[in-house]
C-alpha cells in the first residue's frame, strides 16, 4: 500500500498597514463648498495619507500642505509638502517618511503633532492664499472651538 502525501502552502498576503489609522474632517474654505477628510494610516515603514474632497472639478492640481499649528495660526510654517489633490477625482495620496526639515516622522509623532492640513487653490499668485479646505490633525484637534468653526489663516509666504 502506497501513501501519497501532498502538502500545500498557502500564499500568505501580509498587509503593509499596521492597523493604526486616524481620520480627520476637512472643513470647506469660506468661498468654496469643498468639505472632505484626511485619513492617515501607518504602514510598516511609512505613513500613508489619503485626502478626499467633495465638490472639486476640472483638471487642476491643488496644492496640499501639512502645516505646524492649527488652522487659525497666522503664517503657519509648512511641515511637509504633500502630493496635490487632483481636482478631477478630488483625491491625493502621499507616502510620508519625513518632514520638510528632513526629520523622520512616525504615526505616533504625527498624531502628537500640533498641525493642520490645508488645500490651496493655487501654488502661485494671489490664489495661493485661498484655502479650499482645511482641518486640524493631531493635537490641534483637541483645541476648543467656541464658535463651532475655526477661522483659516493664510500660510506663510516664502
Amino acid at each position: 500500500m502506497a501513501v501519497v502525501l501532498i502538502a500545500c502552502q498557502e500564499n500568505e498576503t501580509t498587509s503593509e498597514f499596521t492597523g493604526n489609522e486616524s481620520t480627520y474632517a476637512l472643513q470647506p474654505g469660506a468661498q468654496y463648498n469643498t468639505p472632505g477628510t484626511v485619513t492617515i494610516k501607518e504602514e510598516r515603514r511609512n505613513l500613508y495619507l489619503l485626502v478626499t474632497l467633495r465638490g472639486t472639478s476640472g483638471n487642476n492640481k491643488l496644492p496640499l500642505h501639512l502645516h505646524l499649528g492649527d488652522l487659525a495660526t497666522p503664517g503657519a510654517d509648512v511641515a511637509a509638502l504633500l502630493n496635490p489633490v487632483d481636482s478631477k477625482t478630488g483625491t491625493s495620496e502621499t507616502i510620508l517618511t519625513q518632514l520638510a526639515d528632513e526629520t523622520t516622522i512616525s504615526y505616533a509623532d504625527l498624531i502628537k503633532l500640533d498641525a493642520c492640513i490645508k488645500v490651496h487653490l493655487s501654488d502661485t499668485g494671489p490664489e495661493k492664499d485661498i484655502i479650499l479646505a482645511g482641518g486640524n490633525i493631531g493635537q490641534s484637534v483637541t483645541k476648543a472651538i467656541s464658535s463651532g468653526r475655526i477661522g483659516m489663516e493664510a500660510c506663510k509666504s516664502e
